[in-house]
């Protein structure tokens, strides 16, 4: 495990223990860290500013982590998200000149919000450059708090269309995650944790850039408290980057897309490597049940890179000392991605089936299978009866016979797996999954 060293610059580290991707050569990076000090100063700057979101107890997650979890709710600041925190630091500390021209920023959503209201109530200018395909909700927010949205055709152009914009303009680029300032704003969660859970021995905390992990380190450098980042493993820089002693660029898709950066910043990178322990990776079938379980269970609407870190409890039962803080980073998702969202974290949680059935295509054969069903303790949520198509796993369809799709809800795996079993044994022909 790397060493823990504040403020010194940062050479010949070893790799961060238990990233997945094996051990390399490093390559020093001298950087000078964001401190204590650093974090303590831009509490001071955003006091009145920001909210001390609240710690909730999650027994569900207990269960998984041996002992007491609690989550640190971001997910309620103002703009539904810690950004606010970052980006608030970086614009405070600029002079009456750079105010004057204005900040620009790229982001696909939780920073702009961030941005935008953080240069409002410093009375400065926002440009955004977004995304074509950002939600919309995060669009018409970020001009709800005054900024100038400007999309772009994808999220890897906004950050080039900012650099570009600041050069011709002389507006500022604020940086989402790898600059002192940003870094040091994040950090303000960590001494909130140090405050409300003072026994804390592990924090969990989702990574994309980096920013907030690397900021809550520097907040708990020296306390012993254990500082572990959670990326979303379709789209995961960091252990690519910390193997190879350096950021690399990755690709992927992720239903995470606030944590989706496909390279680490050279700061991050370093106190990352520095101060974080560990980084782990979760499936988008665990992000997709996090979320679920967030709203079901806690009562909280948190988006999927939000959820990482409940992921992550979930995902490595018992890995960590507790308590254990899970950080609930924003709350910001589009309605209408939520309800796909939920529906794969039921499916993933075995909550949620699509059977296909055969029949003889007869009156009442249909009416019969439905109440077997219901016999079974299954709720039919939809069926698409089909007299046409056929599913190659079942064989031809046969003249007078049809095929009979049926959307599930279930207590789980065992009960999804109990009424297949039973649905067989009575002599129908089933397979699971879409057609």
């Amino acid at each position: 495990m790397p060493a823990r060293r504040g403020g010194e610059p940062v050479v010949d580290v070893t790799p961060t223990a238990g990233t997945r991707g094996g051990g390399g050569t490093i390559t020093p990076v001298p950087q000078t860290l964001v401190t204590r000090d650093d974090v303590e100063a831009a509490r001071a700057a955003l006091d009145g500013v920001v909210r001390r979101t609240p710690v909730e107890p999650s027994r569900v997650l207990a269960a998984s982590a041996g002992g007491p979890v609690r989550l640190k709710c971001e997910n309620l600041q103002r703009t539904g998200s810690f950004k606010i925190r970052g980006a608030y630091r970086r614009i405070q500390r600029l002079d009456d000149a750079e105010r004057a021209r204005g900040v620009v920023a790229a982001s696909a959503g939780n920073h702009a919000q961030g941005v935008a209201l953080a240069a409002g109530l410093l009375g400065t200018h926002a440009t955004v450059f977004m995304p074509a395909g950002a939600p919309l909700p995060k669009l018409a927010a970020t001009r709800g708090y005054g900024a100038d949205v400007r999309l772009v055709d994808t999220f890897d152009a906004t950050l080039g269309a900012a650099r570009d914009f600041a050069e011709r303009t002389g507006a500022v680029l604020i940086h989402p995650f790898d600059h002192p300032d940003v870094v040091a704003g994040q950090g303000t969660v960590g001494l909130e944790i140090l405050e409300q859970v003072p026994d804390a021995a592990t924090v969990v905390v989702c990574t994309g850039g980096g920013g907030l992990v690397s900021g809550i380190a520097a907040a708990l450098a020296g306390t012993g408290v254990r500082v572990v980042g959670a990326q979303a493993e379709a789209h995961a820089a960091w252990p690519p980057s910390l193997a190879a002693g350096e950021p690399v660029t990755v690709g992927g898709a992720t239903i995470a897309d606030g944590i989706a950066v496909p390279r680490p910043g050279d700061l991050t990178f370093a106190q990352v490597r520095a101060q974080v322990d560990e980084i782990v990776t979760v499936s988008e079938e665990a992000l997709a049940r996090a979320v679920l379980q967030s709203l079901e269970r806690g009562k909280l609407l948190v988006e999927p890179a939000g959820a990482a870190a409940v992921a992550a409890v979930a995902e490595y039962p018992g890995r960590w000392p507790t308590p254990v803080v899970a950080v609930l980073s924003g709350g910001n998702v589009d309605p209408l991605m939520l309800d796909e969202i939920v529906r794969r974290g039921m499916a993933a949680a075995g909550r949620y089936a699509t059977l296909r059935v055969r029949l003889p295509d007869r009156p009442g054969y249909l009416a019969d299978l439905l109440a077997h069903v219901g016999r079974l303790g299954g709720n039919v949520v939809d069926v698409d009866h089909r007299r046409l198509e056929a599913s190659s796993d079942l064989g031809p369809l046969g003249l007078g016979a049809v095929e009979v799709a049926l959307t599930l809800e279930a207590r789980g795996h065992d009960h999804r797996s109990a009424m297949v079993d039973a649905l067989r044994e009575a002599g129908y022909a089933v397979a699971e999954g879409a057609a």
